[in-house]
C-alpha cells in the first residue's frame, strides 16, 4: 500500500505540479517581498553591493535549495515521506544515540521560525499599500492582525475548501514575478554578470562588512526545508519539475529588482520597496491583491507543517500527547487546536512587538540556520547508509559546513536585533522534546516487567472462578512491554490483588510505533486458548493511534475466523447471542515520594510529570471511548532508600 502511494505521488501530472506550487512553495516563494530591500538596508544604494548581493542570492539558491535539498534531500524517502523527523527514523538504522539531539533541535527550531513567518509575509505585503498615494499614512498593524486571525480561525475546519485554490494562485503568483522581473530587467541587461560566482566573492572579500550582508542573503533560502518536509504531499519528481519553473521566476524577478537598484545608484530606499517599485504604477493595487493572497498561502502551508511536525514528533515519543482533529477526509490534513493557538499568540505578539517587516528582516533566519545544519548532519549519515562514496560524503560535509557555518555566524548577528526572540521559543520546545524524550529513557530503564508464562496459570483460575463477582467480560489492558512473553508487574498487580478482576478473557494490547509512516499492522497471539489474548499493533508514526476503532475491527476479523467467541458467558444472554461487554483499563503512574533519584533524572521526571498534567489522559491518547474505559493510577517506585534506619524500641 504504502509503495501503491508512492508510486502515484510520483507521477508527474499537470494537476500534480499546480498542487505542489500551492503546497511548497509558500514560504520561499514570497522571500522576493523582503530579501532585495534587507540586503540594501538604510544605506545609500551601491552597484557593487547589489551586483555582488545578487550574485550571492543565486548561488545560495542554487547550492542549499537546488543542490542541497532538491537533488540530495528529496532521496531520503521515507515510504514517500520527508521531514527532518522522517530523516530520523532512517538513519535511526546507523545506532547512533546523539542523533536523536540534531532530529529535536533542527525540528524545534523549525518550528520556532515558524512564528515569525506569517507576520513578515504578511506584513511586506500589506506594507505595499503606502506606495498607494491615498494610503501613505497607512497603519498596517491592525489589517495585518485581523488576516492573521481569520488564517487561524479557519484552520479548524480543515482547508479542502480553499486548499483545491492555492495551486492557481500561486502559479499566477510566480508568472507575476517572472513578468515584472523581465519588465525590470528589460531596463539594463548587464546586470545578468551578477550569475558569474566572481562578483559574490569579490563582494565578500573587498566590500566592508560584506560578511554580515550573508544575514540578509539567506532570507532567500528560508523556505526550502518546506520542499522536504512535505515530499509526502506531492511526490519527489513534482517538486523537482515544479522547482525548474519556481526557481526561474524568482531569479527573473530578483534580476528585475536589481536593474531597478542600479538605476538608484547613489539614493536610499527611504522606506520604498524594490519589489513594488518595479510595478507600472496602475498594476500596483492589483499586485498588492495578489502579493497578499500568496502571503496567506505561504503561512497556510506552514501552519499545516506545523501540525504535521508535532504530529510526528508526538508519535515519536518526543512531544506530550495532545488532542488532535480531522476536519477532512483528505489524507493528512489534520488540525491540533492547542498548536494552532499557540502559533496565533506568537504571531500576533510579533506583530505588535516588531510592528514593521524590516524589523522583523533584522530577526529572521537565525533558527532556520540552525535548523538546516542540524538537518545536513542528519543527511550526512543518510549518506553513509545508503553507502555513497566516502569522498563524496566528506566533499558533501566540507562544502556545506563551510557555506551554513558562515550563514549561522553572519545571521548571529541578528540575535540582539530580535533574533533571541525565536531563539528561546526555539529553546523552550527543545527542553518540553528533551525532557519527554529523558523521562520516557529513565522509565523505561526502570519498568519492572515479569514473565507472563510464570502469572498464566494464575490468571487462567481467576478467570474460572466463580466465587468472585466478574468484572467484565473481556477485559483489555494497553501494555508498554514489547516482548509478547512479558507484561508489567502492575498489570498483574492490578488483576491478582488490587481487587481481583475476573473476566472471561484478558486481552494485553500494545502500540509499537514503527519507522514507515503509514505502516497498519497487527499480530495476535493466544497466550492462553480462550482466555488470555495479546494484540501487537504496528503503527507508522504518522498514524493515529485509535485504539478503540481498530481493536474493534480486530475482534471482528478474529470473530470472522473463528478463532474467538466474544458471546457473554453469563447463561441469559449466551442463550440471546448478546455480545460480551469490553472494558479498557488504562494505568496511568504519577512519582512515588518513595525515590531516592540522582537529582538531575529526579529533575526531568518533575518536569515530565508537570508537562504530562497538561497533556492528554492515557485513554483519550489512544482514541479510547471514554464510557468503557477505567483508569487506575499507580505511584512509580524507581529507586527506594537503601537504609532507613529504623529501630524497633520495647
Amino acid at each position: 500500500m504504502a509503495s501503491h502511494q508512492s508510486g502515484q505521488l510520483n507521477k508527474v501530472t499537470l494537476a500534480g505540479l499546480i498542487v505542489t506550487l500551492g503546497i511548497i512553495y509558500g514560504d520561499i516563494g514570497t522571500s522576493p517581498l523582503y530579501v532585495m530591500k534587507a540586503i540594501v538596508g538604510e544605506k545609500p544604494i551601491n552597484s557593487t553591493l547589489i551586483i555582488g548581493g545578487m550574485s550571492l542570492v543565486f548561488w545560495t539558491i542554487t547550492l542549499q535549495t537546488t543542490i542541497k535539498y532538491v537533488v540530495f534531500t528529496l532521496k531520503a524517502d521515507n515510504k514517500g515521506e520527508g521531514g527532518i523527523f522522517s530523516l530520523y527514523t532512517l538513519v535511526k538504522k546507523a545506532r547512533v544515540k546523539w542523533l536523536i539531539f540534531p532530529a529535536i533541535i533542527g525540528g524545534c527550531c523549525i518550528l520556532g521560525e515558524g512564528i515569525i513567518t506569517p507576520p513578515i509575509s504578511v506584513s511586506s505585503a500589506i506594507e505595499g499599500l503606502r506606495l498607494i498615494p491615498r494610503f501613505s499614512d497607512l497603519h498596517t498593524i491592525p489589517i495585518v492582525i485581523a488576516i492573521l486571525s481569520v488564517l487561524f480561525f479557519i484552520q479548524q475546519f480543515g482547508t479542502n475548501f480553499i486548499g483545491k485554490y492555492f495551486g492557481p494562485v500561486m502559479f499566477i503568483w510566480f508568472l507575476m514575478l517572472g513578468v515584472l522581473g523581465i519588465m525590470g530587467l528589460s531596463h539594463d541587461y548587464t546586470v545578468l554578470k551578477s550569475l558569474n560566482p566572481y562578483y559574490g566573492i569579490n563582494l565578500l572579500i573587498n566590500y566592508p562588512g560584506a560578511f554580515w550582508l550573508l544575514g540578509a542573503v539567506f532570507l532567500c533560502t528560508t523556505g526550502a526545508e518546506a520542499l522536504y518536509s512535505d515530499m509526502g504531499h506531492c511526490g519527489r519528481k513534482n517538486i523537482r519539475i515544479s522547482w525548474i519553473f519556481v526557481k526561474s521566476m524568482l531569479v527573473l524577478n530578483y534580476m528585475g529588482q536589481t536593474a531597478w537598484l542600479i538605476s538608484m545608484e547613489g539614493k536610499t530606499l527611504n522606506g520604498s520597496n524594490p519589489f513594488y517599485s518595479i510595478m507600472p504604477h496602475w498594476f500596483l493595487p492589483i499586485g498588492i491583491g495578489i502579493a497578499t493572497v500568496a502571503t496567506v498561502v505561504a503561512s497556510q502551508a506552514l501552519i499545516s507543517g506545523s501540525f504535521t511536525l508535532i504530529n510526528e514528533a508526538m508519535r515519536l515519543n518526543f512531544w506530550p500527547k495532545v488532542k488532535i482533529k480531522y476536519p477532512t477526509e483528505l489524507k493528512g490534513q489534520l488540525y491540533i487546536p492547542s498548536i494552532n493557538w499557540l502559533l496565533y499568540l506568537g504571531c500576533v505578539a510579533i506583530v505588535l512587538f516588531f510592528k514593521e517587516s524590516s524589523n522583523m528582516e533584522a530577526a529572521y533566519g537565525l533558527t532556520i540556520i540552525l535548523g538546516m545544519f542540524m538537518s545536513s548532519r542528519l543527511l550526512a549519515f543518510f549518506m553513509r547508509i545508503k553507502k555513497y562514496p566516502l569522498w563524496f560524503i566528506y566533499l558533501f560535509i566540507v562544502v556545506y559546513v563551510i557555506i551554513e557555518s558562515a550563514f549561522l555566524i553572519a545571521n548571529l548577528e541578528k540575535f540582539p536585533k530580535g533574533g533571541y526572540i525565536t531563539l528561546i521559543i526555539s529553546m523552550i520546545l527543545i527542553s518540553i522534546m528533551a525532557v519527554w524524550y529523558l523521562a520516557k529513557q529513565i522509565r523505561k530503564r526502570y519498568v519492572d516487567v515479569v514473565k507472563l508464562a510464570e502469572h498464566q496459570s494464575k490468571l487462567v483460575d481467576l478467570s474460572r472462578d466463580e466465587t468472585i463477582p466478574k468484572y467484565a467480560t473481556h477485559l483489555v489492558y494497553m501494555t508498554g512491554a514489547n516482548n509478547p512473553e512479558e507484561i508489567e508487574s502492575k498489570i498483574i498487580y492490578s488483576i491478582l490483588q488490587k481487587r481481583p478482576k475476573r473476566a472471561d478473557i484478558y486481552w494485553f494490547v500494545h502500540v509499537d510505533v514503527m519507522d514507515e509512516p503509514y505502516r497498519m499492522e497487527y499480530k495476535v497471539t493466544h497466550v492462553a486458548i480462550d482466555d488470555i489474548i495479546r494484540v501487537d499493533f504496528k503503527l507508522g508514526f504518522r498514524v493515529a493511534p485509535r485504539i478503540n476503532y481498530m481493536f474493534r475491527s480486530v475482534v471482528e476479523d478474529l470473530v470472522k475466523n473463528k478463532e474467538v467467541d466474544i458471546t457473554s458467558r453469563y447463561e441469559s444472554l449466551s442463550k440471546n447471542n448478546i455480545i460480551g461487554d469490553f472494558k479498557f483499563v488504562v494505568i496511568e503512574k504519577f512519582l512515588s515520594f518513595d525515590n531516592e533519584l540522582p537529582f538531575f533524572e529526579k529533575l526531568i521526571l518533575n518536569a515530565y510529570f508537570f508537562l504530562k498534567r497538561m497533556s492528554l489522559t492515557e485513554s483519550r491518547a489512544f482514541g479510547l471511548d471514554s464510557s468503557s474505559v477505567k483508569v487506575e493510577k499507580f505511584p512509580m517506585v524507581l529507586r527506594v532508600p537503601e537504609d532507613l534506619n529504623l529501630k524497633r524500641i520495647y
